[in-house]
């Protein structure tokens, strides 16, 4: 995939990922009153189902649009371009921007792989705890470690060391359904995809705002389902929290049952009745209306263009392969450029050419100490091949290029290597075009004179 391919895939996950973070920041609230905090936590799966929609595929979609290049004059006598000419290959932005990118998801990946070992590492004299659960339960050595749900996969919970001093029965009770909730909504996972879509995300400001907001809705959600089992319990849960201490690490991939959560959030969502049946299942209807809605409105957005009806398109690109298979000359308009070191110097040549050839037949041109070796052929849906080499006048393979596109399409390549006289880098831009032109506009110009 080339640079300004994968650009555009990033932006258009940007967008994905803004439009449907906007609308659940909208709608959290208002669905939390009317259907539910449970129902409100799922509104976060639009972020990253939006931005999976992005990234598919369009039938009728066209080629990924590319910035146009400079307009240079191709002439048949290969004039080479003055020395004050900007350099095409001293820096492709895009390619910058493409490699910032993935250095931030490695540096977001790095970070939070390292709080999950230090809180980890916190874990270690942990001993099980003989309860009957379904899931493993752990007490910590440290008053400071737990209450929480560790992992994604197979999760345990963690308790302090001083759960049994800490809190009564009552207490207890409700803290071991809090988790086990976690556990079973499977929250850790949850925060294994809300940390994906961090890292894919960084550098957009809104993302990590998103994560705190996610992060209380999940413990809302699991507050409500706990109080759907245990609806005159809410007093002993609400001074539960209130004894839990402050977890002074970060726990990316898990759930820690802390007062970093906004308490009197918590507490004032404990006193609403909770949602009966029916609007249980509204919720469940409306969430996947809304999830419907949001795919399609991303999807057609992330389309490139407006697609032509089959039967135009399936016309034009009939016209377009008997066009192709019946041209009986080919003209590349290329620009050439080398660059070679020698001695600590750099030596840029820079070429403009126009060659013309019959379709398989192998064309050279020699421009000063090098030359450059062409073959085009058609290829299936009305489209070409272009097989390229560079080489020194003595013979010897410097690059070689095989390039795939339509007529007046810009085909691009470039490289570099380590020959026997020091480092060179190439960049090719080639339009192939029916007919030779060159020719045509070189006659006129002779008629003229």
């Amino acid at each position: 995939m080339s640079s300004p391919e994968l650009i555009a895939r990033l932006w258009m996950l940007q967008l994905a990922f803004t439009v449907a973070t906007l609308v659940v920041v909208l709608l959290r609230r208002p669905c939390r009153r009317l259907l539910g905090a449970e129902r409100s936590f799922q509104l976060w799966l639009l972020p990253p189902l939006a931005m999976l929609v992005s990234q598919l595929p369009h039938p009728f979609a066209s080629s990924p649009a590319v910035l146009p290049a400079f307009v240079l004059t191709i002439t048949t006598a290969g004039g080479v371009f003055p020395a004050a000419a900007k350099r095409s290959m001293d820096f492709d932005w895009r390619a910058a921007i493409v490699l910032t990118w993935v250095v931030g998801v490695i540096i977001v990946g790095v970070i939070a792989s390292l709080a999950q070992l230090r809180y980890r590492r916190q874990l270690k004299g942990a001993v099980p705890v003989g309860l009957s659960m379904r899931w493993l339960v752990w007490r910590a050595r440290s008053p400071e470690v737990g209450p929480a749900l560790v992992g994604a996969w197979r999760p345990r919970i963690v308790l302090p060391s001083d759960f049994d001093v800490r809190y009564d029965a009552q207490e207890r009770m409700l803290i071991l359904a809090h988790e086990a909730a976690h556990a079973r909504r499977r929250d850790g996972l949850w925060s294994l995809c809300a940390l994906i879509v961090v890292a894919m995300c960084w550098a957009h400001a809104l993302v990590w705002w998103a994560l705190r907001l996610l992060r209380q809705d999940q413990e809302l959600a699991c507050d409500a389902a706990v109080m759907r089992d245990h609806r005159d319990r809410r007093h002993p849960y609400a001074l539960a929290m209130l004894k839990t201490q402050p977890t002074a690490c970060v726990l990316p991939v898990g759930c820690t049952w802390s007062p970093r959560h906004p308490l009197t959030e918590r507490i004032a969502m404990l006193k609403l009745s909770l949602p009966g049946p029916v609007r249980r299942r509204t919720g469940v209807i409306a969430s996947f209306v809304l999830s419907m809605a949001v795919s399609g409105v991303v999807y057609a957005v992330s389309a490139p263009s407006v697609p032509e009806s089959t039967a135009t398109k399936s016309a034009h690109a009939a016209a377009v392969v008997n066009d192709v298979s019946a041209t009986r000359e080919y003209q590349l308009d290329m620009k050439v450029e080398v660059e070679t070191e020698d001695a600590g110097q750099r030596h840029a040549k820079r070429t403009a050419l126009a060659l013309c050839m019959a379709p398989g037949q192998d064309a050279t041109m020699s421009v000063r100490d090098w030359n450059v070796d062409a073959t085009v052929t058609p290829s299936d849906g009305g489209q070409v091949r272009v097989a390229l080499a560079l080489r020194r006048s003595n013979g010897v393979l410097l690059a070689q290029s095989h390039l795939h596109g339509s007529l007046d399409e810009t085909l691009r390549s470039h490289g570099d290597g380590e020959g026997a006289d020091g480092a060179y880098r190439y960049a090719f831009e080639i339009i192939p075009r029916a007919g030779c032109p060159a020719r045509a506009a070189a006659g006129a110009a002779k008629q003229e004179s």
